[in-house]
């Protein structure tokens, strides 16, 4: 299947986390982080991470090392690695970011963070 402008989506995208696509061993997730936001210290023990980004400019922390990024960087996140986003900027981070094998299940979409919280406290997803 192909998806049309993945790029254009990704800049349109509000949700702070929608699932784009599903396969057996990735997923495509398209998030945006207002000013401020982060995406919260986590470590995803069994699942590699790749991170692009669209728009805005911000921190990423990578097992404990600190680097700042901006449109059309990509962040590595090995699986163990504990990392986490920041936006430091004065407009949204829209980022694409690829999860191998898949992390979500199919179809979610969290409209804010304090959503995405609370599917992770009762689901781990």
């Amino acid at each position: 299947m192909i998806y049309k402008n993945i790029l254009e989506q990704t800049l349109n995208n509000s949700n702070f986390r929608e699932v784009v696509l599903t396969n057996n061993h990735s997923q495509l997730v398209m998030m945006s982080l207002l000013p401020g936001e982060e995406i919260g210290l986590e470590t995803h023990h069994d699942i590699d991470q790749i991170l692009y980004f669209v728009s805005g400019q911000g921190k990423a922390i990578i097992a404990g090392e600190e680097g700042g990024f901006s449109m059309g960087d990509v962040v590595n996140v090995p699986a163990g690695a504990e990392h986490n986003v920041i936006n430091t900027g004065q407009e949204a981070v829209k980022l694409l970011t690829v999860y191998s094998p898949p992390e979500h299940p199919d179809g979610t979409v969290h409209k804010t963070k304090a959503e995405a919280d609370q599917a992770e406290a009762e689901h781990h997803h």
